[in-house]
């Protein structure tokens, strides 16, 4: 009786298992680099695995990728409304990767309160534009009606009433003859052209754009003399542009540089901190403190507008929310650098106060110069 033996190839079985091996394999398609299917993210480079590309996806990742709304974000957003100067105590001890990075927080925030607050910007731009413009043509006719000299005639009429004692008592032949030199003056057309009240002759300006004159020439119709510097040079380009538009998005501009200007004003606060707080860490510890103190502010700023938006809340009210953000900076203060609340309250009193009263004031100056040049 003959056994029947199934006796297997070893080459098939070493394919077989090397094609059973790959079919657990797949290739990663950001980075090609060989993974185990079984894992949702890439361990090489961290994309997922089944990345399709989709609408919501395409949203996510915008979002994530630029302002990481995650889940660190919600967890990073309770502690910062409702318990002041914890998460910045908990970001500064270590804890990283459980909370959203401070300056992404801020970025992120503030990026939304720009947003809303644009729709704000524009109706205040638009009545500003507006009452520049009534205001130059007011000017203008009222020049109109000034501009001209008065004649001798009428030089004499307005004089005879005071050469006369009975009318004005007590005046003397000297106080006469001054006052007649100061009407004679005021009547002559050179001073009617010099004390404008932009400083310069508009209708020659005008008429200087309506025949293209040159840059130089419009630039000495509005006061700049030859040799000027730089600077000097561009403030009379902009009173020019400022003249042509009839001061038309003058407001827009001055918005356009709060962005940029509180990139200098949150370090500013940060060394503020410093200074108060000089052996309570580095500088970059005051930093994260301020990154995240700003961030509520928008926080607070935003729901303020957003509620504005559907029902008008008074003014008082509205105040009082914006005081409540002084208290929560003296508890969030208080918290971070662990000190006695009576302590606390008059530090951030001392440090709202040069705050308030010399940086932002300076700062709002500098943003009128730098929106006015950019303008």
């Amino acid at each position: 009786m003959t056994k029947n033996t199934d006796i297997t190839n070893p080459s098939e079985n070493h394919d077989n298992a090397d094609f059973a091996l790959e079919q657990n394999i797949t290739t990663c398609q950001n980075c090609e680099s060989e993974h185990d299917i079984d894992f949702d993210f890439c361990p090489h480079c961290g994309q997922q695995t089944n990345d399709e590309l989709t609408v919501g996806v395409l949203f996510y990742n915008t979002i994530a990728n630029y302002f990481s709304f995650d889940a660190r974000f919600f967890r990073s957003f309770v502690p910062l409304v409702f318990k002041p100067g914890v998460l910045a105590k908990r970001f500064v001890n270590g804890k990283r990767l459980m909370y959203l990075h401070p300056a992404q927080m801020y970025l992120f925030i503030s990026v939304v309160f720009f947003f809303m607050f644009s729709f704000k910007v524009r109706e205040y731009s638009a009545s500003f534009d507006k009452g520049i413009q009534e205001a130059s043509l007011f000017e203008e006719s009222k020049d109109s009606l000034n501009s001209k000299p008065i004649d001798s005639a009428t030089i004499a009429r307005i004089s005879m009433p005071l050469k006369n004692t009975n009318f004005v008592p007590g005046l003397s032949e000297q106080e006469q003859k001054e006052f007649d030199s100061i009407i004679t003056v005021a009547s002559s057309p050179d001073y009617a052209k010099n004390n404008m009240p932009f400083g310069y002759d508009r209708k020659k300006l005008d008429s200087l754009i309506a025949v293209n004159a040159s840059e130089n020439e419009q630039l000495r119709a509005v006061g700049m003399k030859e040799g000027a510097g730089f600077l000097n040079r561009q403030f009379h380009k902009q009173v020019i542009k400022f003249h042509k538009n009839k001061g038309g998005g003058a407001l827009q501009a001055f918005f356009d540089s709060v962005p940029i200007s509180l990139f200098f004003l949150l370090p500013i606060f940060a060394i503020l901190l410093k200074v108060f707080y000089w052996r309570r860490g580095r500088f970059a510890h005051h930093l994260v403190f301020s990154f995240y103190y700003f961030s509520f502010l928008f926080t607070v700023m935003c729901i303020i507008l957003g509620i504005n938006y559907i029902i008008d809340i008074p003014d008082w009210i509205d105040f009082l929310v914006v005081l409540s953000t002084f208290f929560y900076l003296v508890l969030a203060v208080k918290n971070y650098y662990e000190q006695d609340i009576f302590i606390s309250f008059i530090k951030t009193s001392m440090i709202s106060f040069v705050y308030m009263m010399i940086v932002a004031p300076m700062a709002v100056m500098i943003m009128l110069a730098l929106s006015f040049l950019l303008y």
